[in-house]
């Protein structure tokens, strides 16, 4: 018995922190130092942003990058091109199908299903 009430003593004085005669003192002080700190960083960090940006886009002129993506469109273009022009036909098979009512009722069905399924996740996530 004698545990346990030195047990829950404990608890006790543990759970309540004591008081300090200099705690607002020492919490000025704190922050202080964190408002001081913060300056300094946003400063560092706005000016190694900046030496990042300067280098970043001189290494982009200097490789020819705007060249490399036109010669990149107009090769992804090319394919883009043949590939509509394969399923053109078979695009044309599709409007042969029925498109009643019912076919826009089962697809908004669907789509409402796929909704619940992505809110059930983003409510599991939270």
């Amino acid at each position: 018995m004698a545990e346990l009430e030195f047990e829950r003593r404990l608890e006790r004085l543990f759970g309540d922190a004591p008081a300090f005669s200099d705690e607002k003192a020492f919490a000025m002080a704190v922050e202080r130092k964190l408002a001081r700190g913060w300056t300094l960083r946003r400063m560092l960090i706005g000016s190694a942003g900046l030496v990042g940006g300067v280098v970043g886009a001189s290494q982009l002129i200097l490789s020819n990058f705007v060249g490399q993506v036109e010669a990149a469109s107009e090769g992804s273009s090319r394919v883009l091109r043949a590939g509509v022009a394969e399923w053109a036909p078979r695009v044309e098979l599709l409007s042969a199908l029925p498109a009643g009512t019912s076919v826009v009722w089962i697809a908004s069905g669907l789509a409402v299903l796929a909704m619940g399924f992505v809110l059930t996740r983003v409510i599991e996530e939270f």
